[in-house]
């Protein structure tokens, strides 16, 4: 292991620079000996490293190399970009996939004859912003045997999601080393993948094989419950051959939709309808799932979206003492806020999405939009919060997701809600795992040009970020 003498080093909330050392991949009091690298940071600042605790690393990889709709205001808007990019391709039959459509404000209607008049015989097939939903047109239905063409949503758009995922096009393996290289220039040192592949195995053996960008907790999902547990794994279990970069994650439960395809379940109807959404996983599947999960020693995260859905997740956690999540809890009855800490479930939310819920809020759910991402409700409760991007439907960037957790506007109005709103130094400590730079700790850190503290909402969002380093070693460097 390399030694480093990082000088001229500030820490948070010190304008005192001082030396950091790091050796045999920890952080250290002090070198016995010459440090092998003696670098003056010249007062830049450095910090833990960043984690984001949601992603979908592979949909990110390859949404990445994807068109890119969420630009689009209209269906026909998304068409008309679906018709520009076919006009610049020429001999190509495999589908054309774009992502990001969100339908949720427009005026007309994502149909399959909106998508058929550009594209009659090449399959075209849009995934939405909250990748709750497929916009299709009638080829994709035919080639990829689907029950309409149109939108399809829930479980048949997740399947569909994970054939594209594994028949996609182009090289896998350049994907995932850019999206790995982009994630490491942002500061980011680890994941909670939550893939709905089965990605253990292609993790390890892409860390076997060099990629050391971060460490990753690989999720599951209930149709590899039976693999896991016959493995004898659990989670927190390190897997051989990675060099303790890869360890198993939680069991992943999705018992809810989104906002914007209006699948998340509430307690009451969608104003001006009789419809509450849907509840994807039964309440007495969901206990079933959890009691097992805590019998075999595993975590759970479970998606909960509505108000309605955190409820009954909540009760699972009650009821079993399993331990874990609930990822996103983006409308919360203000009953359940002390159940969090009361329960020990971490409240495991993406902040960026309240910049892109933020209209389709005031539409949607105009009455109960006091109650909409209420971070500052479970931190005064007592929860633990953390951060992620939920990737690819938000940005694999930590810094979008502070900032979105400090400054609830990602334009010109006032911020929606403020008073729910995190301090920077919350959002930084529900981004770090619960590291620190004492002496003695893993040597995961990330340095930057700015003070997070202090610097305004634009520069901290769009942080310059000068190294990052995983057990000591760098991973991003531009210093």
């Amino acid at each position: 292991m390399t030694s480093y003498a990082l000088r001229g080093a500030r820490r948070l909330g010190s304008e005192t620079p001082t030396t950091i050392y790091l050796d045999e991949g920890r952080i250290v009091q002090g070198l016995e000996r010459t440090p092998e690298f003696d670098i003056d940071l010249d007062g830049r600042w450095v910090l833990p490293g960043l984690w984001d605790k949601h992603v979908h690393f592979t949909q990110w990889a390859i949404v990445r190399r994807r068109l890119d709709v969420s630009s689009a205001t209209s269906a026909m808007g998304a068409a008309q970009i679906v018709q520009a990019r076919l006009m610049s391709e020429y001999d190509h039959d495999e589908p054309l996939i774009g992502y990001g459509y969100r339908d949720a404000l427009w005026e007309d209607h994502p149909t399959a004859s909106v998508l058929d008049t550009f594209s009659p015989t090449r399959a075209v097939i849009l995934l939405s912003g909250d990748m709750h939903a497929c916009w299709v047109n009638t080829a994709a239905q035919r080639q990829f045997r689907l029950s309409t063409a149109g939108v399809i949503r829930e479980d048949e758009a997740f399947a569909l999601q994970m054939r594209l995922d594994r028949e996609a096009p182009g090289d896998e393996d350049v994907a995932f080393s850019s999206a790995a290289a982009a994630a490491a220039s942002r500061g980011i040192v680890g994941l909670v993948d939550l893939e709905m592949a089965q990605n253990l195995d292609g993790w390890a053996h892409r860390i076997s094989h060099g990629l050391h960008a971060f460490r990753v907790r690989s999720g599951f999902y209930a149709g590899e419950f039976d693999t896991r547990i016959a493995a004898g794994l659990h989670t927190g279990d390190v897997i051989e051959g990675t060099e303790g970069l890869l360890t198993i994650g939680p069991l992943k439960i999705i018992t809810d939709g989104s906002l914007n395809t209006r699948t998340a379940y509430c307690h009451q109807p969608y104003p001006g309808t009789d419809q509450r959404g849907d509840l994807t996983v039964a309440p007495e599947d969901t206990l079933a799932l959890l009691t097992r999960a805590h019998a075999h020693g595993f975590e759970v995260a479970v998606h909960a979206i509505g108000d309605a859905a955190v409820g009954y997740a909540l009760d699972a956690f009650a009821a079993t003492g399993a331990v874990g999540s609930i990822e996103h809890a983006q409308l919360v009855d203000e009953r359940d806020l002390a159940r969090f800490a009361e329960l020990s479930v971490t409240a495991s939310v993406q902040p960026e999405h309240l910049w892109d819920d933020r209209d389709a809020t005031a539409k949607h759910w105009s009455d109960r939009a006091d109650r909409c991402f209420p971070f500052a409700g479970l931190r005064d409760a007592g929860a633990e919060i953390v951060l992620g991007s939920d990737a690819p439907v938000a940005p694999l960037d930590p810094w979008r997701a502070i900032a979105a957790a400090v400054h609830r506007s990602a334009d010109d109005r006032e911020p929606w809600n403020q008073s729910q709103a995190l301090t920077r130094a919350e959002a930084i400590q529900a981004s770090v795992d619960g590291r620190s730079l004492a002496a003695g700790g893993v040597a995961d850190l990330v340095i930057v040009e700015e003070d997070p503290l202090t610097c305004d909402v634009e520069t901290l969002r769009d942080m310059p970020v000068a190294a990052t380093a995983v057990g000591g070693a760098f991973t991003h460097w531009g210093i």
